[in-house]
């Protein structure tokens, strides 16, 4: 997982044949490295055609993913784990690099109540069984902390670090995200260096989920501290553009965060590259 690459829902949330077709070779003409596809539903996937897109247009790929409630893992982890390897199978027959995502649990999961011990148990022995399934395939599993209006379990660089450290698998990752860090770090710089040891993906989301440069992201502070710790991943931009109903609410996604897919690939693309560049990250 290395170099710059964007997420399909710049296009579209439902990886099935026409959305592969539609997806595949944009992401080429704008000559990505990979893309991130939202693997919400595996029934709908032909892993062949897409492994086909893939390699037709020299084309990288990883997967992510929310759990969907009723294989949350934090109250039924055998669940989450059925849930976990299906969807890693397909990205493996797709093709794919890895599986991230919030792959702890659900996008919108909150009780009201702080996490307990009984929570993080469950959630850290789907996430075992997970990562060794990971590693007979041959595939990379990272879990990604998101804000707190989200989800309740990991928000931030340090809680990842720590769910990792008690899993104490090897091969699981961090995967950051520039929006939620926005919201739940002591400043992005300190979510990076929290996370550094295992920081292996980041998505690259404006504040407001827009156009990446025209919200309250310290880009400068980002890059800076990625080039800091030698930082080799996954850079990819992230914009919601195409949302179905079941994920906007799961997002809170209101409202158009930007006029239209052109706006953020020929502004927020350009911009992304740029402060990657300047700071040597690519």
């Amino acid at each position: 997982m290395e170099g710059f690459g964007v997420h399909t829902s710049m296009w579209t949330m439902h990886w099935d044949r026409a959305g592969a077709e539609r997806t595949v070779p944009a992401a080429a003409s704008y000559k990505m490295d990979f893309i991130e596809i939202a693997l919400l539903d595996t029934a709908i996937v032909d892993a062949a055609h897409t492994r086909d897109l893939l390699e037709r247009h020299e084309m990288r790929a990883v997967c992510s993913l929310g759990l969907p409630k009723e294989s949350w893992a934090s109250v039924n982890p055998d669940g989450a784990i059925e849930h976990l390897v299906d969807a890693m199978n397909t990205a493996k027959e797709m093709g794919a690099e890895a599986l991230s995502g919030v792959t702890y649990g659900g996008i919108g999961e909150r009780t009201g109540v702080p996490p307990t011990e009984e929570e993080y148990d469950n959630i850290a022995r789907a996430l075992e069984a997970a990562a060794k399934h990971a590693k007979r395939l041959g595939i990379a599993f990272g879990i990604e902390p998101v804000n707190r209006y989200e989800n309740h379990l990991i928000n931030t660089g340090w809680q990842a670090k720590q769910m990792i450290e008690k899993v104490g698998a090897d091969n699981i990752f961090i995967h950051l995200d520039t929006y939620h860090m926005n919201i739940e770090e002591k400043g992005a710089g300190n979510g990076i260096l929290d996370a550094r040891k295992h920081l292996r993906y980041i998505h690259l989301s404006e504040s407001d989920r827009g156009t990446p440069g025209e919200g309250t992201c310290d880009w400068d502070e980002i890059y800076a501290t990625l080039a800091a710790i030698g930082f080799k991943g996954g850079l990819a931009m992230e914009s919601f553009i195409n949302m179905p109903p079941q994920v906007a609410y799961g997002l809170a996604v209101w409202r158009p965060v930007a006029e239209s897919f052109e706006e953020v690939m020929d502004k927020g693309l350009p911009f992304l590259r740029n402060k990657a560049a300047q700071y040597r990250l690519i």
